[in-house]
Parts: structure tokens; sequence; C-alpha cells
């Protein structure tokens, strides 16, 4: 009897290492692999793998902004938060010779509120609000075919970096990270925002 027990020890003395790795990897294993897939092989985060199109036509990859604390924001020109797009002027003029960039990417999703070509958003831009920083052309922030750039931000962020509406938020990094997401109430000038970029900016 002594000796079976003794056995018995012995065998749970031996799979006690295993049966903790196991536990370990069940628990991290989803972590692991979000992180994987929101890291390129090199080392680079995945947004940088991220293509848009400037609202003039251009390729506008997102690692030309590698280095720099971006403020990604959906636009359009006839929201009730449509105004925000002085406060972004505001905040790119402020903190752009820090390392810091805006980048509007219009959306007609929510509402209807982008309806106009491209010509016409960029027009309506410069003329109303003297706007500087860089527009993307139009692309879904919402649906099944919304942009890769959401997709990412979602991934690493989860829900709260996926826009409900116009004018929501989202802040990446120097190293490509995304930082913060914020809804379409948080103004520009918010005293959280602007202090996350302040913290970003280091």
């Amino acid at each position: 009897m002594i000796g079976r027990m003794a056995v018995k020890s012995l065998v749970a003395l031996f799979l006690a290492p295993v049966m903790s790795a196991s536990a370990l990897f069940a628990l991290t294993g989803s972590e692991q692999t979000m992180r994987k897939d929101n890291q390129m092989s090199d080392g680079r985060a995945a947004i940088y793998d991220v293509d848009f199109q400037s609202i003039r036509g251009d390729a506008l990859p997102f690692s030309d902004f590698a280095g720099l604390v971006v403020l990604v924001v959906n636009t359009a020109s006839q929201c009730g938060y449509t105004g925000q797009y002085a406060g972004l002027q505001e905040l790119h003029d402020t903190f752009s010779a820090d390392g810091f960039r805006v980048l509007g990417v219009p959306s007609n999703d929510f509402g209807g509120q982008e309806s106009g070509s491209e010509e016409q958003i960029a027009r309506f831009c410069q003329m109303n609000y003297g706007v500087t920083f860089p527009l993307t052309a139009k692309v879904h922030a919402s649906g099944p075919g919304r942009h890769q750039f959401w997709k990412v931000a979602e991934a690493e962020l989860g829900e709260k970096a996926h826009p409900k509406w116009n004018f929501h938020k989202v802040l990446v990094g120097r190293d490509g990270r995304i930082l913060q997401a914020y809804p379409s109430g948080v103004r520009p000038n918010d005293v959280g925002l602007v202090a996350d970029i302040e913290a970003a900016l280091g």
C-alpha cells in the first residue's frame, strides 16, 4: 500500500509542471495570438501595413506616419460634430512640430452625412475650416467592408476602437500601437485627449 502511494506521489510531482505549463498556455494563448496578429514578423506594428489613398488620389500608406503620434478621425461634412474640424486643425497646428498629425478619414456610413465627392470634401474642409492636415479618400468605417485600419485598431484595442458615429477618434503612438479611442462627443480640446497626446509625444 505504501509503495503504491509513493508511486502516485512521484507521478503527481512529475506531472505538476506539465499541467501548470498547459494551464498557462490555455490562459495566455488567445493573448499571444492577438499580439501576433497585430505585430509583423520584423517587430513592426501591423498598423504600418495599412494603406490609404489620399483625398487627392495619391498613395498614403500608414507607414508614412511611422515615428509620429497620429489622431485618426472618421469625418463627415454634414454632421452635428462637423465643427470639430476647427478643433482638430488647432490640435494639428499646436503639436505638429513635436511629431503629431491628425488624419481625417471621411466616411458616409453614419447618416449619409458625407455624400460628396473627394474633391467636394477637400474644398469644403479648406474653405470652411482651413484644414491643412491630411485627409484620405472616403472609406467605410463600419460594417463588413470597413477599412483595414479600423479592423486593426479594433483587434488591438477592442470594441471601443470601433466607430459608432462620425468624428470617432483613435490615437496611435509613435511605435504604431493603438493607445486610446474616443467617442464622437469628445471634442478635440478635451482635457483628457490633449493630455493623452502630450503623454504620447513624451
